[in-house]
């Protein structure tokens, strides 16, 4: 007689299910994002996104401080300029938001990981990622024109302390012209982590918002991925790892596991998965209204990122499920059953 398999055992008590547990999440799993902008002593929370603020270069420095303090290894940084022109020239300029902030933390906390965010669409006066046709309105960017902006933008940003440079603007072609660009700047070492399958999202509708970066004509269907497709993401971090890429990005994540399961299948690049705006908004929303237990949706949503094969998870709940985290292992290491 055969025996009876009982799966059920090995979930009959907390420490047997934690010591055969598949996918485990810690802290240097998360990466935080933060919207930098003008000004001194400034912390103006986002409406769309309860918690989320944009902060002031002093204010970004304060918090790095905290995130690095919660053992979150790197945080993900975004600009507000004081003003916006068809250049994007805040983007790539010198003393632009983002390279004042990445010179400011890595003065302070110089082990904190600053990962810029390389785009254009918070810095032109159409909110698009880069150069229009003139006279269109439809949002059609022109791409090589725009690779230039980009490499200026990359460049600027290591220049400023940035310690990977990300962009995420779906141009053909950015990962190389951006490798070429930093090599010759003497930032060969410097890696990228390409937005490689950035899909054209309604999840990200509180970003722009954070970002002020809403378009004003059209919208970014001719450059960010249908959600519709898969093979299409394939064939993106394919090209994105020919031409140099150290690392890939899936965004938006929740609705695209199925994604970030063939892209991490498919390489043996770390992959990031990018756990958007409205992702946050949707569950922070949710928990104010007391329908969920915040603490459980999100710590299951994030451990199961990255049980679809995230490497790496950018999340605007970086700071509350580092302290969950925290408290947990202190709770186990006393013998309490959670």
């Amino acid at each position: 007689m055969f025996p009876i398999h009982r799966p059920r055992r090995l979930r009959s008590n907390p420490q047997l299910r934690r010591m055969v547990r598949e996918t485990v999440l810690t802290t240097s799993d998360l990466i935080y994002p933060i919207f930098a902008i003008p000004g001194k002593g400034i912390a103006k929370e986002v409406k769309s996104m309860p918690g989320v603020y944009q902060l002031s270069v002093d204010k970004i420095v304060e918090g790095a401080k905290e995130v690095y303090d919660l053992g979150i290894p790197g945080i993900i940084l975004f600009g507000i300029p004081e003003d916006k022109d068809l250049e994007a020239t805040g983007a790539w300029h010198d003393y632009g938001i983002i390279q004042q902030a990445a010179t400011a933390v890595k003065q302070t906390v110089p082990e904190l990981l600053i990962i810029a965010d390389t785009c254009l669409c918070e810095y032109t006066v159409h909110g698009h990622c880069g150069y229009l046709e003139v006279g269109d309105f439809t949002g059609r960017v022109l791409n090589d024109p725009t690779l230039k902006l980009l490499q200026k933008t990359a460049v600027s940003q290591a220049k400023a302390g940035a310690d990977i440079i990300a962009p995420s603007g779906m141009m053909d072609g950015f990962v190389q012209v951006i490798r070429s660009a930093l090599d010759e700047a003497g930032y060969e070492n410097t890696p990228i982590l390409s937005y490689a399958a950035k899909y054209a999202s309604a999840y990200y509708s509180p970003f722009r918002d954070a970002a002020e970066s809403v378009p004003q004509v059209g919208d970014r269907q001719t450059y960010q991925m249908d959600p519709g497709n898969t093979r299409e993401a394939l064939k993106e971090i394919q090209l994105d790892i020919a031409e140099g890429a150290d690392m890939l990005m899936v965004k938006p994540a929740l609705a695209y596991m199925d994604v970030i399961w063939r892209v991490k299948e498919a390489t043996n690049l770390p992959v990031a998965a990018y756990n958007v705006s409205g992702e946050y908004s949707m569950i922070k929303a949710a928990a104010l209204n007391g329908w969920i237990d915040e603490e459980q949706v999100v710590m299951e949503t994030l451990t199961d990122f990255k049980r679809a094969g995230a490497d790496l998870i950018l999340t605007y709940h970086a700071k509350d499920a580092a302290r969950w985290l925290s408290h947990h292992d202190a709770a186990v290491s006393s013998g309490i059953s959670l």
